[in-house]
């Protein structure tokens, strides 16, 4: 567990080591809970919650946090809103410790492409209190330790000279840590197009015979899945700005500009979680159609195989008609009794297939197609 007090008007970010017994004079706390953590010291957290924000939990909000298959949704209570979360996050990206690896559960196994077995999609849940905000990450979450290290980065002089704000709100800091969520999937794009470009080309090349159709099937079913996630990712997101829209009318200048503001930083995780739909759908519409495009090429390499093999048929069906009229047993034919009969023969035989070859190469029947 990891607790920090955020303060506005230049205090920076402070770490402790423990639960908080107070609210800070001025900005508000962000307790950041591992998964395991947070169902053994659920009772210390819920004592706390009434202790700064005068209410606890409610117990299907709970239930929903400790859940590791709950898919992204949006609640609220009069006292706080939650919002759950699936991340789309590289396993082993960003350096997690081994330890807590070594603790964490084995995600579900995804299958196709090697990039898209390294996606984990474990929920994280957020309670967006007025000054506090509880989060419930994995316990391999490095996205927690990703931001929570730049937010210690951000305290410095230097960054407070080059302009970085930290956040102003819980709802702020909430918006921040989901759009480094999302943005850890679109930084997987490049690789994820990239490997299916290559099963693009080996489904396309002429000679090839392709046999791992079952990986094929898992990444449709991948990528189907990643598709499933992201839609109600932008559902969970549009109900809070929605949400958003129903809060009273703030009184002075600052309020309104900071909900103008979160309404801007909302819309923009939303339009990211957008992106990551559409860049979804265009690589499941990829993989379909260079399915479809093996099987068109391989049927019309079957119609060329079939059509050579009918006109090498057709070329030598009088041939057989020719033989087997002069191998009936009859003893009085024509030119059969003569010297020079077979000769005849073999030159008729001859012009037969130079006069049908001809036709057919005029026809096209045994023009190679182009490639």
């Amino acid at each position: 567990m990891r607790v920090f007090t955020i303060g506005n008007n230049g205090q920076g970010v402070t770490e402790a080591s423990a639960l908080p017994t107070q609210l800070p004079p001025h900005g508000f706390v962000w307790i950041a809970c591992a998964r395991t953590e947070f169902e053994s010291l659920q009772a210390q957290v819920q004592d706390t919650l009434h202790a700064l924000c005068d209410t606890r939990l409610v117990d299907l909000h709970l239930a929903d946090l400790l859940n590791r298959q709950l898919p992204s949704h949006y609640d609220y209570t009069s006292q706080y809103d939650m919002l759950v979360f699936r991340r789309l996050a590289t396993q082993g990206a960003l350096g997690e410790p081994a330890a807590a690896a070594a603790l964490a559960p084995k995600p579900e196994r995804q299958g196709g492409p090697p990039v898209l077995r390294r996606i984990d999609t474990s929920p994280v849940g957020f309670a967006v209190f007025d000054r506090l905000l509880l989060t419930v990450h994995p316990n391999d979450c490095a996205v927690r330790e990703a931001y929570a290290a730049r937010l210690l980065k951000d305290t410095s002089a230097e960054s407070r000279a080059n302009g970085v704000k930290l956040p102003a709100s819980p709802a702020d800091l909430m918006l921040r840590l989901v759009n480094t969520m999302v943005d850890g999937y679109l930084e997987l794009r490049r690789e994820l197009t990239r490997q299916l470009d290559h099963w693009q080309a080996q489904l396309l090349k002429p000679k090839s015979r392709f046999t791992n159709w079952s990986a094929v099937l898992e990444a449709r079913l991948a990528l189907h899945q990643l598709d499933e996630i992201c839609e109600d990712q932008r559902s969970a997101v549009q109900d809070w700005i929605d949400s958003i829209e129903t809060w009273p009318e703030a009184d002075d200048a600052a309020a309104r500009r900071e909900r103008e503001l979160l309404n801007i930083r909302s819309r923009d995780v939303l339009e990211h979680i957008e992106r990551v739909v559409h860049h979804v759908r265009r690589m499941e519409h990829s993989a379909e159609a260079a399915v479809q495009m093996h099987f068109s090429a391989q049927s019309n390499r079957t119609n060329d195989v079939m059509r050579t093999l009918t006109a090498l048929t057709a070329v030598f069906l009088p041939l057989n008609f020719i033989t087997g009229f002069f191998g009936m047993n009859f003893e009085f034919m024509p030119v059969i009794h003569t010297s020079t009969g077979f000769w005849w023969t073999l030159a008729l035989m001859l012009l037969v297939v130079v006069v049908v070859v001809t036709v057919f190469w005029r026809k096209r029947y045994l023009a190679r197609s182009a490639r």
